[in-house]
């Protein structure tokens, strides 16, 4: 089954893409995108990845250390390899008025049209192994690592809105900075495996996504922490002044805490206040004001381990 997310365009504004209808359930995973004991690939996963393989300790960044924050960065690569992933779960029912143009690959539904700003990427429902964003850019904000990679690109909307969060988060006395953004497919593959190598599939899947299923290779998701990368991508930044700031403002920037507290059986992650993912000003408000996820906003069932 293809999933197709329309984006419709009047008069120059973005309407919200309509609700999806709910399919067959499926049990809850334990763990998040970037999240793991130390050792297990939690850090190594939000920052891309090190060349050896292992996870530093204390939760700081992989293939980088915490250094002072910078800007700018240079074209990363383009994603070319298959997924090798193995599916798990059942894919997400047909979208309301929009008929279903394929079928899942490895029981994992694929997305008719991924570059949709509210596109749903988890567990169950796959970018395209060929899909590469096409408006990638490198935002004009701080990050905690000064290597130039393709982790510091967002897409272009995105990227406008996370520079005008970051400026009003350092006028409320707010430092944020980046730890990891965009993923590429063949980055996001490499990963999975060598974490299934090492840990074994199941607890691979506690910590890191299948590729394919990762928001990070939309383009529209970053995992960010304070200026100092204190805490980045780990627990210990729910209980920071930025994890509070990013939950109170972040939709109005557009950006949502993609896995909030409580809801772990319904997005398949656990509580992550560290990875943000761009899905508009307007659904953004939508989704603050209800508490809902994004699983929920489009009728979508529970994910699968």
């Amino acid at each position: 089954m293809v999933i197709g997310y329309a984006v419709v365009q009047s008069s120059g504004s973005e309407t919200i893409p309509p609700k999806q209808s709910a399919a067959d359930g499926g049990s809850s995973a334990t763990g998040g995108e970037t999240q793991g004991e130390l050792g297990s690939g939690a850090a190594e996963e939000a920052a891309g990845g090190n060349a050896g393989g292992e996870a530093p300790a204390g939760g700081s960044e992989g293939d980088e250390q915490a250094e002072a924050p910078t800007n700018g960065g240079e074209a990363g690569k383009p994603a070319d390899e298959p997924s090798s992933g193995e599916g798990q779960g059942q894919g997400q029912g047909q979208g309301q008025g929009q008929p279903s143009t394929g079928t899942t690959e490895d029981g994992i539904a694929v997305i008719a049209e991924p570059a949709s700003i509210g596109v749903l990427v988890n567990k169950q429902n796959k970018l395209p192994e060929d899909y590469n964003p096409t408006d990638l850019v490198y935002p004009d904000v701080r990050f905690i690592f000064s290597e130039k990679t393709e982790k510091r690109m967002l897409r272009k909307e995105a990227a406008t809105a996370l520079e005008k969060m970051f400026e009003s988060a350092e006028g409320d006395g707010i430092l944020l900075a980046g730890v990891s953004a965009y993923r590429s497919h063949s980055t996001q593959k490499s990963l999975f495996e060598r974490y299934v190598k090492r840990d074994g599939l199941v607890k691979a899947r506690t910590y890191s996504a299948y590729p394919g299923t990762s928001e990070h290779e939309t383009g529209l998701a970053i995992d960010v922490s304070g200026s100092d990368g204190k805490c980045a991508a780990d627990d210990c930044f729910a209980d920071t002044d930025e994890a509070e700031w990013l939950a109170s403002h972040a939709h109005e920037y557009g950006f949502i805490i993609r896995y909030p507290d409580g809801k772990e059986d319904i997005t398949g992650y656990q509580y992550e206040p560290w990875h943000i993912r761009y899905v508009g000003e307007e659904l953004a408000s939508e989704l603050a004001e209800s508490g809902e996820t994004l699983e929920e906003y489009y009728d979508a069932v529970p994910v699968a381990k």
